[in-house]
């Protein structure tokens, strides 16, 4: 049973990879070297961060490019926000009795303002802050607060964090909301990965604060039947969006079928949901198995219900929370894109038979 939580700080409970992004690139300007993108700066970005700094700027000092970074940080970080789901997962421990521990990179100064302004702090028992290599202080956080390793889990969302939970000896859990993307993280092999705090949350009630199912439950798992359209709008270009549960790839919108509601009222749902568009004309165009799919987040069989619709109106794409991205394009430029597989599948099949909504 878990007990003891010791929480990651950055891309766990608040969002502030933008704002050390910017910071980052201030600091490789001042040190003329070239910028990089956000995709780019999250594939190399590692912790300890001196590694990071030594692979690109190993002319600079640390005094100074600590100087550059916290500078340039305290102009952007009011970009910082809570992820969604973090609040309420913060009171659930506090309402089961949970300990509570942060473990983070995260600058003192830079903590006081975000858990000023987010209120976290007082969620926490004991905030751990500064520190450079988790690894190296994760032993005494267990010492000096008494806890059981056994009943105590790590949640983080970088390779580091996994890391440094099994350095201590105690359980790991990945969360796709921050830094490292899902094949990063399983590669390190945390004991679990969740798409957010709120997915993690639902496991600890259903299973008695225990992290993993049962194994009865584990027997009575069956495909998941889900509805998702490529999106058309009034000059022919398609919607597709990015998710971290699907390896950062590509895709459509979409999502489960609830029981009792038909696939296009499923499918209308879903859309508004994650995209704030309605949708008319609606299509089938195939269904597909994909099971243990390994650019899924987690083990899967899903039954995929697929779609053409077309946008109506000009309502603006407004994503929720589970996408991070989105662009309209030619459907001959979206087979261009990193997609995941059921959607190259679906567009293919829309390309070769020229099947399009029609305005």
């Amino acid at each position: 049973m878990i007990r003891n939580i010791i929480f990651d700080w950055s891309g766990t409970l608040v969002d502030d990879l933008p704002a050390v992004w910017k910071a980052t690139n201030h600091v490789l300007i001042q040190a003329e070297r070239e910028e990089m993108s956000l995709e780019t700066f999250r594939a190399e970005f590692c912790l300890p961060f001196t590694k990071f700094y030594e692979r690109y700027v190993p002319h600079v000092s640390m005094p100074q490019l600590e100087v550059w970074f916290h500078g340039r940080f305290k102009q952007v970080q009011d970009s910082v926000v809570e992820l969604p789901h973090a609040r309420a997962f913060l009171k659930y421990c506090r309402q089961k009795g949970v300990r509570t521990f942060l473990l983070s990179t995260v600058h003192s100064d830079h903590f006081a303002v975000q858990a000023g302004t987010t209120g976290f702090a007082e969620f926490l028992d004991r905030p751990y802050v500064g520190i450079i290599d988790k690894r190296e202080k994760i032993h005494s956080v267990l010492e000096e607060n008494q806890v059981n390793p056994d009943e105590t889990l790590f949640i983080g969302d970088m390779q580091h964090d996994i890391d440094t939970a099994k350095h201590g000896g105690i359980h790991s859990c990945a969360v796709l909301t921050g830094y490292n993307g899902l094949q990063q993280l399983r590669a390190s092999h945390p004991d679990l990965i969740v798409e957010h705090l709120g997915e993690l949350q639902n496991i600890l009630e259903s299973n008695g604060m225990e992290l993993r199912p049962g194994a009865d439950q584990e027997t009575e798992k069956m495909p998941v039947v889900t509805v998702g359209a490529l999106i058309f709008n009034d000059v022919g270009d398609v919607l597709m969006v990015r998710t971290h549960k699907w390896s950062n790839l590509w895709g459509i919108p979409g999502g489960k079928i609830k029981w009792g509601e038909d696939s296009f009222t499923a499918l209308r749902r879903e859309i508004m949901e994650e995209t704030n568009l309605d949708i008319t004309d609606i299509k089938f165009v195939l269904v597909q198995d994909c099971i243990h799919s390994k650019e899924f987040y987690r083990d899967a069989h899903f039954v995929l219900l697929n779609y053409t619709a077309l946008a109506v109106g000009n309502r603006e794409v407004k994503l929720n929370d589970e996408a991070r991205e989105f662009k309209w394009l030619s459907v001959a430029n979206a087979l261009k894109m990193s997609i995941n597989q059921p959607t190259r599948i679906l567009l293919e099949a829309v390309a070769k038979s020229e099947l399009k909504p029609v305005n």
